[in-house]
């Protein structure tokens, strides 16, 4: 089965935005990893406000991968590479990941996220934790209807201070094994 991983930046107090969408904050002064992981993905998914954001940006940032896009108006730009999803997030995505294929990275944004983790899809959390304080923003887990409990899987430190955090989805034990 394919995994879902979220591979996501957000600043010390947990915003992945500005108020209003703004993401200049980022740190760009190297790689942080991401070519190696944008290698090992097949698809991609997000939220339509993270979609338009990204082409803003100029070029389309995700040449060569499919992508999907939860939206429930038309596309302003398209591409053969590029599909609209309007339906249910939890049908498409459990339906994506029993497909044949790679790892699937979810993009954002918060809306997405969310649900993704209400419904329990999420198999992997990548976090790049810059060193600043935004104060106000996008948070990158809003409020959800339950909790989730993660395993650490790895922690890389920059000289720059950003932090890199890997989590994997907690498994429960089986009952034999269990306390």
């Amino acid at each position: 089965m394919r995994k879902l991983v979220l591979f996501i930046a957000s600043s010390l107090d947990g915003y992945i935005a500005r108020p209003d969408g703004g993401v200049d904050w980022l740190f760009t002064d190297q790689d942080y990893g991401y070519q190696a992981f944008y290698d090992s993905i097949d698809c991609i998914l997000m939220g339509r406000r993270t979609y338009d954001q990204a082409l803003s940006f100029g070029d389309y940032p995700y040449p060569g991968k499919c992508a999907y896009v939860f939206s429930s108006r038309p596309l302003a730009w398209t591409s053969p590479h590029v599909t609209a999803v309007a339906e249910p997030v939890g049908e498409f995505i459990t339906r994506l990941k029993h497909a044949e294929g790679g790892r699937v990275w979810l993009v954002g944004g918060a809306a997405l996220i969310k649900t993704c983790l209400e419904h329990d899809l999420i198999d992997e959390l990548i976090v790049s934790i810059h060193p600043l304080i935004l104060g106000a923003g996008i948070p990158l887990f809003p409020n959800t209807e339950s909790s989730k409990r993660l395993t650490l899987s790895s922690v890389e430190t920059f000289e720059s201070g950003l932090l890199q955090v890997r989590y994997e989805r907690a498994r429960k034990a089986p009952a034999h094994l269990s306390g």
